[in-house]
């Protein structure tokens, strides 16, 4: 694995605690793992050391780099998909990062969801994170709005890292999963000013 410089943030989508989780990401049998789990009390279990390569991206695409896996430190949320993210596993997870990205010296533009390296296959970690408030401090990015035309919306995620070979739909629905979730529509000016800055301020 080559130094690291993303944080992939997933959800387990698992009931049950932090626990069967751990235990499928430990089975060799299922070809998946992770380096941190953290639990809905903010326990965190480490399951794979930092300068190892985990299996937790699977297929997909950020900037010019298909291997997400071997640039990425994963991070699994105990969470079935559906609840929302207790505020005790939200501090851990904030502290973890801090540490994580002062130690590896990952920007914050490099702390991505799931759904934005593997559009269409992945959704985590949902619609219920909350990356405004990490944005806020400064542990990932968020987009300012100001005039722009629709017709470089495509272009301009493509310049910020989602580079992954999908329909235009899909795209626009990756992005909205992440900054302008529960909006429904056509590509509006909204998206297209916030794409605009991705681009200009957080290039891949």
């Amino acid at each position: 694995m080559t130094a690291p410089d993303l944080i992939v943030i997933h959800y387990t989508a698992m009931q049950g605690g932090p626990g069967p989780a751990i235990k499928r990401l430990c089975d060799p049998a299922t070809e998946v793992s992770c380096h941190y789990v953290i639990g809905e009390c903010g326990d965190v279990a480490r399951l794979v050391a930092d300068d190892r390569r985990a299996w937790h991206a699977g297929a997909g695409r950020w900037g010019a780099s298909d291997d997400i896996n071997s640039r990425s430190l994963g991070i699994e949320l105990s969470n079935d998909g559906q609840s929302p993210f207790p505020a005790p596993q939200m501090d851990v997870l904030d502290a973890l990062l801090h540490d994580l990205m002062d130690r590896h010296g990952i920007a914050a533009k490099g702390v991505i969801g799931h759904s934005d390296c593997a559009p269409g296959r992945k959704i985590d970690p949902g619609r219920r994170f909350d990356w405004h408030r990490f944005a806020r401090r400064g542990l990932t990015v968020w987009p300012r709005i100001a005039d722009a035309k629709t017709d470089t919306f495509h272009d301009d995620l493509r310049a910020f890292g989602m580079t992954s070979d999908v329909d235009d739909a899909t795209r626009l629905a990756a992005f909205r999963l992440r900054f302008r979730p529960g909006v429904d529509g056509p590509l509006d000016g909204i998206d297209a000013a916030m794409a605009s800055d991705l681009a200009i301020r957080f290039p891949a």
